[in-house]
């Protein structure tokens, strides 16, 4: 199991589901976790603090630029360096799923200006420090980006879009022993993909199983494993790669 005590770790999207589920479970190995999003994130800092972590929440808008670089400043103000970087926020439950030539272009332009140029722009504020000691990033995209998704193009192609950021950055930032990976789930069982299909859930939930290896559904306790060991030193020697998280459903 890795240790990451003494590291300062920021985790975007962390008020719920996910990012919380990664904020709890890096305190638990020692860091130091600035929890973000545009939610509150108190209920996500008092359950660290209760299990005896440290963790500072921030609030953060990932399409503004001004809002990421203070969620930097604020980390290096309350723990003094940046270790790690989960960039887990993203458009997902609020979504509507329709065909690609029905998808509104308002909802195209703000899935891209979310998960794809928000990470672009948390990756631009913490850069500075993880250049001055190193650290390790780790991009959260999805299934649908390697197997396709209907009826949510846009989605699906800002997954995709991650994964080719994740690995353009994976080399132009390894001389600075700055890692980039991204970590690839199949659906979640999360208050977003419970939004996200609505009444569709169940039937849902049980084609997506039906298609893994592994015929069960994805928890949160399933991804986070892989993400503390791409943040951790047992993966010092992994850039650039994408992981699927996903039962089995497509072998890379």
């Amino acid at each position: 199991m890795s240790n990451l005590q003494g590291r300062s770790i920021i985790i975007t999207g962390a008020a719920r589901g996910l990012g919380r589920a990664y904020a709890e479970r890096c305190a638990a190995l020692g860091a130091s976790v600035v929890a973000a999003d545009i939610r509150d994130c108190t209920d996500t800092v008092g359950a660290i603090e209760a299990a005896g972590g440290r963790a500072l929440g921030v609030s953060l808008d990932v399409a503004d630029t001004a809002s990421c670089q203070a969620m930097a400043a604020a980390a290096l103000d309350a723990f003094g360096r940046i270790d790690g970087l989960v960039n887990n926020a993203a458009l997902y439950g609020g979504l509507h799923s329709a065909k690609f030539d029905a998808i509104d272009e308002d909802e195209w332009q703000r899935v891209m200006n979310v998960n794809v140029s928000g990470i672009w722009r948390c990756c631009k504020a913490v850069i500075d420090p993880m250049r001055e000691t190193g650290g390790s990033i780790v991009n959260i995209a999805s299934l649908a980006a390697v197997y396709g998704m209907p009826n949510s193009v846009h989605y699906a192609t800002s997954k995709a879009a991650v994964i080719g950021m994740t690995r353009s950055l994976a080399r132009e930032l390894g001389r600075k022993w700055i890692r980039v990976n991204c970590v690839a789930p199949s659906a979640v069982m999360t208050e977003g993909t419970r939004e996200f299909f609505g009444d569709k859930l169940e039937r849902a939930a049980a084609v997506i199983a039906g298609n893994q290896s592994l015929p069960r559904n994805l928890e949160t306790e399933d991804l986070t494993g892989t993400v503390v060991y791409l943040l951790g030193d047992d993966s010092r020697f992994v850039t650039g790669q994408t992981i699927m998280v996903d039962g089995g459903t497509v072998f890379l």
